[in-house]
This record gives C-alpha cells, structure tokens and sequence, in this order.
C-alpha cells in the first residue's frame, strides 16, 4: 500500500495483552476507523452507502477530547449519538457492508462501556469552542478542529499541517540521571549551572555539586525557572529552588500571574477558574507544582534528602522554538560527550561502596520507604543489598531500578531510593506515552525481550489489518 498498513495512530497502544483484554469488544470499531477514515487504502463503501461520512465526523467530533477536558463524558456520549444517528440513516443502502455493521456493533459496546444513554443531545459536526487567548489547550483545540473540519470539507486527499498538539517530557533526578525529550536515558557528571530548557517561553536551569568525595558523580542542589512574558498575557516570572528552601512562590512573592482562565480536572485534581501561571504546594518544603496553562507546561519540583528532582512536560511546537543560540540544552540534545558517566546507555555500576566510614545500620521501618530520611543517613551497601533496598519501592527493574542501585553504590545515600520512586512517579503523571515509559538498561535480557515484543506487536497489528482488508 505504499504506507505502513490502515490502522490509526496510536493504535499500538492496544497490542499489549491486558489492553487487548479491555478493549476487545472495541476491535470491530477499530477496523471501522481505521478503514473508514482513510480512503483508499483499505476498503470502502459502496456509492449509496454513507458509513464513510459518518465514522469521518464522529472522528472528526471527537479527536480534540481528551479525558482532561472537562465535560468528556458528555460530548463523547453526544458524538456516538451521533454516529448512531448517521448509521440508522444510511442503514438501508449499507444493507451487507462489513463496515457499517462492524460500525453499528462498535457504537453499541462503546455506549455500555461509557454508560451512554440511547436518547439524549446529539453534537453538531461543526462545533463551536469559546477561545481563551491565554489557555493554550484552548487555542490548540480550536486549530485542531477548524483544520479538520476545513480539510473534510474540501478535501480528503490532502494532509494538513494542524493536527494535536504532540507534548514532550524530560525529567532530572539522582547522580543525576537525565531522561531527554527523544526518552534518551543518560547519567551525567554536569557539574555547576546547565540549561535544561531554554526557548522563546520557558528557561529551566539547575546547579549541580559534587555528592561525595572520589566520585565524579553530582546531584542537583539549586534550579531556577523563568517563565518568559508572554503578549496579553503574562509578564515574567521567576521561581528559584535551593537545598531547604522549597517556596511556594515566586521570587517577587506572588503565587499566580495573568487573567484566569479555565483548568479542566486532571492530574492536580483542580477545575474551575485559574491564572493563566500559578503555583500548587502539594507538600510543604518537599514538593511544588507549577502550571503554566498559557503555554502548557506543567513543572513537578522535589526536594529528597539534600537534593532536588525536576520533572517537565512542554508542548513539543514550543520546545522547538529557539535560535541557534540555545542549542545547549541537556533536555533537547542530552549531555555532552566529556559530560556522560553512562556509556551509550549502559551504567556500570562502581566497583566498590564509597569509603564514607560508616557501618551498615539496621534495616529502616517500613514508613521510611516513602520517605526521604534525615541529612547523614547513609549506609554501605553492596550490589545485592543495594539491588535489595531498591526493589522494595522499584518493582520492575526497569532503568530507573538500576539508577536507583547506583546512587545506592556510589553515595550510600538511602534518600535516592526514594528519588528514584518519585522520578518514576512524575514521569508516569506527565509523560504522554504510556508506551515509552519503561526504558531498560542497554544489553540486558529484559531490554532483548522488550524489543522482540515490540516487533511481534507490529506484526501483530499488520495481521489485524491484512485480515480486516482480506474480509471486506
């Protein structure tokens, strides 16, 4: 077909077996739009037959919402009203069609899974959205659906450069260990003051200093974030954490800037009016939110022990806008060469603890596991008793269970057990890709098996398909 198959984007996600399981009774529906909303490439409906047109609205009705947007369930329920009403009305000339009968099994399972009464409001095909200059969710969704439904209109055979807004996620913890927007998984020396971020709107900077003596390994004990004045708006604001110092406020001491706007209930568990920037103290001294509804970023900051952790989740259009004199930018391109400890991603763990003089203590209480300890709680530990303390919080032995020893190694510092389990928390609240989140350690058996599923997905996936085209 020239194209790698008919089935839509992000349909991957439904490969693994406990999705599968979820949502097989949604398989027919999958076909459906997959076949339906791309001419040519698939099958297609007879002339008199308009199953097409309706799986092309209800796509075009629904692409926009996502589960954070407030009111969801409401106009997802109005859009397979919709698409039921569409069906019923060309039911007649689809008489025998896979399609629509896989279309009308599919509005069916998808109305008792969402609870979904029969009768009720229908949404137009060509909604109207209240525009809030200063919410980015807003102005994004608007492009999106004036672009989708301009090209419905006037033609299915051209692509159209608005689709959704693609987000990115970067995170910082540890020794530290750098997680990049492409998911490069790094652990660096960076000692001293480097820019994660540093575009046309956000600049996010973090001091690094050495952890303990012979080590080449730093963590991060200051981070400064500038959110840049943005045109009717906002002016800039700046939010600078320090080691104990954790404020739940900006350097000029003001917790919000510019006109409110709507937040949708999500992760924060806050809906109603906002500012367009504003602060959330989640725990006192320990963590801090940042929302930046005027350009979609969402900053998690943690202190744990002595140090700090950064999580960032950025509209991937706006990471993009800078100049060539922000090209240095470890959340964009990584550490540099000199700056890795890692090689090409494997993380040799250190040959011996650290000489810190201490004697092994006693086994902590189980509180202390969700905790970060007192200043000086440090222990000696070997690989297996390191191995050991980190699966008590790190269940899969994923890349940050292995960060995780080697902190333990290289510091004896018990407190980056626990950073190690918030990195991988925040990470899983802003990363948009459940598919990437697990990232394994380079030439291990778990990272091998981790690659061979991903292909039998795909093949599985291109079966799916083939079948779907051979049966129509």
């Amino acid at each position: 077909m020239g194209r790698a198959g008919c089935c839509c984007r992000g349909a991957e996600r439904l490969a693994s077996p406990s999705m599968v399981r979820r949502f097989r009774p949604l398989l027919l529906l999958i076909i459906v739009v997959c076949c339906g909303a791309r001419i040519g490439q698939c099958q297609v409906a007879t002339p008199q037959c308009r199953i097409q047109k309706c799986t092309t609205d209800f796509v075009s009705l629904t692409s926009h919402l996502t589960p954070a947007v407030d009111g969801f369930h409401t106009e997802f329920c109005k859009a397979l009203r919709s698409y039921s009403v569409c069906t019923q009305r060309t039911a007649k000339s689809c008489r025998g069609n896979l399609v629509f009968h896989s279309a009308v099994l599919g509005i069916s399972d998808l109305m008792s899974q969402r609870n979904c009464s029969r009768d009720g409001p229908t949404s137009s095909t060509h909604p109207e959205i209240h525009i809030e200059p200063c919410n980015y969710h807003s102005r994004t969704q608007h492009a999106h659906i004036h672009s989708h439904v301009h090209t419905h209109a006037h033609s299915h055979g051209h692509s159209h450069s608005h689709s959704r807004p693609g987000y990115l996620f970067c995170g910082l913890f540890g020794d530290p260990h750098l997680r990049t927007f492409k998911d490069s998984f790094q652990t660096c020396k960076v000692e001293g003051a480097w820019p994660l971020i540093d575009n046309d709107y956000l600049s996010v900077q973090v001091t690094n200093v050495p952890v303990v003596p012979g080590s080449s390994a730093t963590a991060t004990n200051k981070i400064t974030i500038i959110f840049k004045p943005y045109e009717g708006c906002m002016d800039q604001r700046v939010y600078q954490a320090v080691t104990d110092n954790l404020p739940a406020a900006f350097d000029d001491g003001t917790v919000s800037s510019g006109d409110p706007i709507h937040a949708s209930a999500g992760a924060d568990g806050v809906s109603g009016k906002v500012r367009a920037l504003w602060i959330s103290e989640r725990s006192p001294g320990r963590h801090v939110e940042l929302h930046a509804g005027y350009i979609g970023v969402t900053v998690i900051v943690r202190q744990l022990g002595r140090y700090l952790t950064l999580a960032v989740r950025i509209p991937e259009e706006l990471a993009q806008a800078y100049d060539a004199t922000q090209d240095l930018q470890l959340c964009l391109n990584g550490c540099p060469s000199g700056e890795r400890i890692d090689q090409a991603g494997h993380l040799p763990l250190p040959l011996s603890p650290p000489a810190l003089g201490l004697q092994q203590l006693r086994r902590p209480s189980y509180s202390s596991l969700t905790q970060a300890s007192p200043y000086g709680a440090s222990q000696v530990f070997g690989v297996e008793g390191a191995k050991e303390r980190c699966r008590e919080q790190l269940e899969v032995q994923d890349i940050y269970f292995h960060s995780c020893v080697f902190d333990l190694l290289t510091t004896g510092d018990v407190n980056f057990t626990v950073a190690a389990y918030s990195a991988q928390k925040d990470m899983e609240s802003l990363h948009p890709h459940r598919d990437r989140w697990r990232i394994y350690p380079r030439g291990s058996a778990i990272s091998t098996l981790h690659s061979g599923s991903h292909l039998i997905k795909q093949f599985a996936l291109l079966l799916v398909c083939a079948l779907s085209a051979a049966l129509m």
